[in-house]
């Protein structure tokens, strides 16, 4: 389908404000990949708060200069499949990388967060970031040692006074 000059602005636009609100973004190659099963991840980065769009590799090059995600500039070779966290920086990282588990000709080609490219082999290091309550369940478990800890030696300095004062 040819795409008129105002189509086009229109993308580059749409594509440019997603990327300016987004955390990070990742980018796959989804050939081969059957409808059915797009229309499932598609569903389930809805619920991820991902913003998950196919664009054309000249459009998406303006759309994402000057922006953090400029960096992924190489990768935009053939068909190219974006998705932009919005909630969470680790979101479509983890989410392609799942879909990448079931579907062989799913290829996750690399990743951006805050200006810096993560090649595809090193997308665990996005994938694995803890969500917001994860980060908070592990702080108050920290917590909890370190007041448990403190607790334990309290009553053992308490026993060992009590000892001392009884010997």
């Amino acid at each position: 389908m040819a795409l008129n000059l105002q189509d086009k602005q229109a993308i580059v636009a749409e594509v440019n404000e997603a990327a300016k609100g987004a955390l990070s973004a990742v980018v796959a190659d989804s050939r081969g990949v059957a409808v059915a099963q797009m229309t499932e991840l598609r569903k389930a980065a809805r619920e991820a708060g991902v913003d998950m769009r196919i664009v054309r590799n000249t459009l998406l090059r303006r759309a994402l200069s000057d922006t953090a995600f400029e960096c992924m500039n190489d990768v935009f070779v053939g068909p190219t499949l974006i998705a932009f966290s919005n909630e969470h920086p680790g979101a479509a990282a983890r989410l392609f990388k799942e879909f990448a588990k079931t579907n062989d000709k799913f290829e996750i080609k690399g990743a951006a967060f805050e200006g810096e490219f993560i090649d595809a082999k090193s997308i665990d290091r996005l994938a694995t970031l803890p969500t917001y309550d994860e980060a908070i369940a592990r702080l108050m478990g920290t917590m909890k040692e370190a007041a448990a800890g403190k607790l334990a030696r309290t009553l053992a300095a308490l026993r060992d006074k009590m000892e001392a004062e009884a010997a």
